[in-house]
């Protein structure tokens, strides 16, 4: 009976404040409030609390981006329109904490008292099913459409301001700020008197620092603290303080995020928020060079931290801490290998073993580095990005030392497991450009042997290989021997088929290997000389070729330093019978001139591909210059020699003189009538100060000698204003006179290299604009004179009958040779009167328009 008349009173209480009901009294009464919560509102907390956990379980810090994110539940964002499907997960991109996840599991929420809830804003209805974030969003909008009391403009219903924190936060994280902003607008309006409002401030500044928008999330964050009508409560400096540093620091204001994660370590009594907030102010402070206060922040995220991973990564990154010239370096190693003796970091060893090797790079014993790192690498991995990183720090010992070769095989190693993709990125760029480099070196190296023997006589060339088949019969028999060896350690076949032995058909032992739906037989796969090819083919379909390495199955295939090496070399797989006789050598080697030859043209080419890369791809103008000169001491063919010094040149003339100097001689000395030889005179002089008086007197001088036919001295005095100003505007016109100076006295050929250069020096100079019309004049009809080596000309062949444009063509250069040649060709600087006479001009006009 009591339970009957509980439910009576229920009814008549629902029925009183029916919302619906007219009255004249509000309805923000305590039932109201009461109904308001519990029908609809619970089911929005409710499904954004599941949300929070979903994303919270799915978090997977990324340690290797620069900061990571206090809050887990912040590094996704859903897309505002996108609806999941089947079991509802929903994508996100990237976050707050610089990577993107994906929230593990998600539930539907349905209306106790209205049955299935419709589809949100946002659902466009032709698609089933709802993120959890747009449920809460339209639970909240549900609860604030039935159950908000407005009276003249101040809202009455108290619940309402958790439905609009509940809207703003479910928008915020969907990454629709502007309508979180707008949601959080109307409790500014309507419960501006509320003790709660200070969260909705701290949520529109946090929506702010969002869009970017990081001042006005400041005025937010300092009005909030320095307004004396607003009191701040803990739970509310809590969230604040985090916000804030986030603000600053997304700014680029480094140091005043470290100052507020300090405040913000205060008011959070969380052991897990505690450890985060010390780990980023850690990496802050890092990046600030602050090492001594980052070692005690990551110190303090270790002593708080809840996870074995929070606590080697908070030790990996105090190992980075170190500074060899303060601390010492025995206690820092005996620290870490205290902490690798812990039985709970047993899995963990590869990791602090790559923390000592940081420890021992830094303190510059590369030796002790190396065994760490290697150390690393025999343990049992637990992070794949510690260990590519720990064969990136190899190979960065081979980097260094311009072994080039071997770092590209670790690097490749590195690539095999990495999972951080900016650095995936920079050492797939890297590797690339080694593989190039490594096919040019065996190129060398192949070319260079082969043009060895080919100079050695038969005796010699047979003795070679016999010591080179006494090698590789040696090289055999000892791999020969371990195979044998690990065939025997591993219980490979041996004739062995006792009872206890796997190989037995009735081996009960519970370690022994399954059939692989083999009827009888044996027990082992490879036995079984019938599945081997069709396993092997089977491979082959699903998998390709693939290469022995780490991760095998998400790597994509790829070529590695070692077999493009094999490639170069002509290294075979499969080993050929005759491989230990002499002749099968020495029938391999050219004897004739063309095939030498082009041995030694592709073995030139490839080593000046090398200098070049040296330089280009990891700016080492050491190595580069050294590869570039022994290639000129090799004697190549001109073509690569001038280009090989003419590197060395533009490689060294700002950073090293004297080897730009010998470059320069040799090139003015072997090819002194080309554009390379002008260049190397003035290699740079494309930014010009403003002329001086006594620049255009020294102009006016010299193209009074050249009217004067007084080539060779106006000549000298232009190399002189040149090398005297050679930041004056007027360069470029010293240049172009110079040009015509050459035309008169060593040619038209000479004049066209001239001109050409400047073209390539002034292309945008109203000198290097008339070079280039010149050159379409004077490139008409050149004719260079062939000569023998005693200098003997050549004959040659009969002129050809010319055609009308061409005689045309050559006559109109013969004009421009007469008259162009002479006053014409003289551009006049501002402000000084044009020696031409208006005839001259009006004929040049006219010939230009012809």
């Amino acid at each position: 009976m009591r339970k009957y008349l509980l439910i009576i009173l229920a009814v008549v209480s629902v029925l009183a404040c029916n919302p619906r009901k007219k009255k004249k009294k509000t309805k923000s009464g305590p039932v109201n409030r009461f109904m308001t919560y519990h029908n609809t509102l619970f089911n929005s907390k409710e499904a954004l609390n599941a949300e929070m956990e979903n994303r919270d379980k799915a978090h997977v810090d990324n340690f290797y981006d620069p900061y990571i994110s206090v809050y887990t539940t912040e590094d996704v964002v859903v897309e505002p329109n996108s609806f999941s499907s089947g079991n509802n997960d929903s994508g996100a991109p990237m976050g707050i904490g610089g990577r993107s996840s994906r929230s593990a599991n998600t539930a539907s929420f349905n209306n106790s008292s209205n049955g299935t809830m419709a589809a949100s804003s946002g659902n466009n209805g032709n698609k089933k099913g709802a993120t959890i974030l747009q449920i809460t969003e339209a639970k909240a909008i549900k609860a604030i459409t039935k159950y908000s009391v407005l009276v003249n403009g101040v809202e009455k219903n108290k619940k309402i301001f958790d439905a609009y924190i509940l809207l703003a936060k479910a928008r915020m994280y969907q990454g629709k700020y502007l309508e979180s902003l707008d949601a959080l607008s109307y409790l500014f309006n309507t419960m501006d008197k509320d003790k709660r409002i200070p969260l909705a401030h701290i949520y529109k500044a946090a929506n702010y620092t969002k869009l970017k928008e990081y001042y006005r999330a400041d005025e937010v964050f300092k009005d909030l603290e320095e307004n004396p009508k607003i009191k701040l409560k803990k739970e509310h400096l809590r969230i604040l303080k985090v916000y804030q540093a986030d603000n600053f620091l997304k700014w680029g204001k480094k140091e005043l995020a470290a100052e507020v994660l300090e405040e913000a370590f205060t008011y959070n009594k969380e052991r897990k928020t505690k450890s985060r907030i010390a780990f980023l102010r850690g990496q802050i402070l890092s990046s600030l060079n602050k090492k001594e206060e980052a070692r005690e922040s990551f110190a303090t995220a270790y002593k708080y931290a809840n996870s074995y991973e929070f606590e080697v990564k908070s030790q990996i990154e105090i190992a980075k801490t170190f500074d060899n010239k303060t601390d010492s370096y025995e206690k820092a190693i005996a620290y870490i290998t205290n902490i690798a003796k812990k039985g709970t970091y047993a899995s963990r060893k590869n990791e602090l073993y790559y923390a000592s090797g940081l420890i021992a790079t830094s303190a510059t014993k590369d030796s002790i580095a190396d065994s760490f790192f290697r150390k690393a690498l025999k343990e049992k991995q637990s992070d794949p990005q510690i260990r590519g990183l720990t064969y990136s720090e190899i190979a960065k010992k081979y980097f260094s030392k311009d072994d080039y070769l071997t770092a590209g095989i670790y690097y490749d190693s590195a690539l095999a497991v990495m999972s951080y993709q900016p650095e995936k990125e920079r050492l797939t760029s890297l590797t690339a450009n080694i593989k190039k480099l490594s096919k040019n070196y065996y190129i060398v190296k192949k070319n260079d042997s082969i043009l060895n023997l080919a100079k050695m006589s038969p005796d010699q060339q047979r003795e070679y290989f016999a010591k080179h088949i006494e090698k590789i019969k040696a090289k055999e028999a000892a791999e020969e021997l371990e195979k044998r060896r690990a065939e025997r350690s591993k219980g490979f076949d041996n004739s062995d088929y006792n009872a206890n032995s796997i190989f037995a058909g009735n081996s009960t032992d519970a370690n022994s290997f399954q059939n692989f739906g083999i009827t009888g037989g044996s027990t082992f796969y490879f036995a079984n000389s019938n599945n081997i090819p069709r396993g092997e083919s089977s491979f082959k379909q699903t998998w390709g070729n693939r290469t022995l390495a780490d991760n095998w199955r998400y790597s994509a295939k790829s070529s590695t330093i070692e077999e493009l090496k094999n490639e170069a070399l002509g290294l075979a797989n499969a080993p050929d019978p005759r491989r230990l006789e002499p002749e099968f050598y020495i029938e391999k080697i050219p004897t004739s001139a063309g095939e030498l030859g082009k041995l030694k043209k592709d073995r030139d080419t490839a080593s000046l591909g090398m200098g070049t890369m040296y330089e280009n791809y990891f700016g080492n103008t050491k190595l580069a210059t050294k590869t570039l000169f022994d290639l000129v001491d090799a004697k190549p063919d001109e073509e690569i020699d001038l280009q090989a010094l003419y590197n060395i040149f533009v490689f060294n003339y700002e950073k090293n003189p004297v080897e730009a100097e010998k470059a320069k001689a040799l090139i003015l000395e072997k090819y002194p009538y080309t554009s390379y030889a002008e260049f190397v005179k003035n290699p740079k002089s494309k930014d010009f100060n403003k002329s001086t008086a006594d620049v255009e007197k020294l102009y006016a001088d010299a193209y009074k000698l050249y009217e004067t036919e007084k080539f060779k001295e106006s000549s000298e005095m232009i190399d002189k204003a040149i090398v005297d100003h050679p930041k004056d505007a007027l360069v470029p016109k010293f240049y172009l006179l110079n040009a015509y100076n050459a035309g008169k006295t060593a040619g038209k050929e000479i004049m066209i290299l001239q001109l050409e250069q400047i073209v390539l020096n002034y292309a945008k100079t109203p000198e290097g604009i008339k070079a280039k019309e010149l050159l379409k004049y004077l490139k008409s009809d050149v004719k260079l004179e062939l000569t023998d080596e005693s200098g003997n000309a050549l004959s040659q062949k009969p002129p050809r009958q010319m055609s009308v444009d061409e005689e045309k063509a050559k006559q109109l250069k013969q004009e421009l040779d007469a008259s162009e040649g002479g006053k014409a060709s003289g551009p006049a600087i501002p402000g000084m009167p044009d020696t031409m006479s208006s005839q001259q001009q009006n004929q040049n006009q006219q010939r230009k328009r012809k």
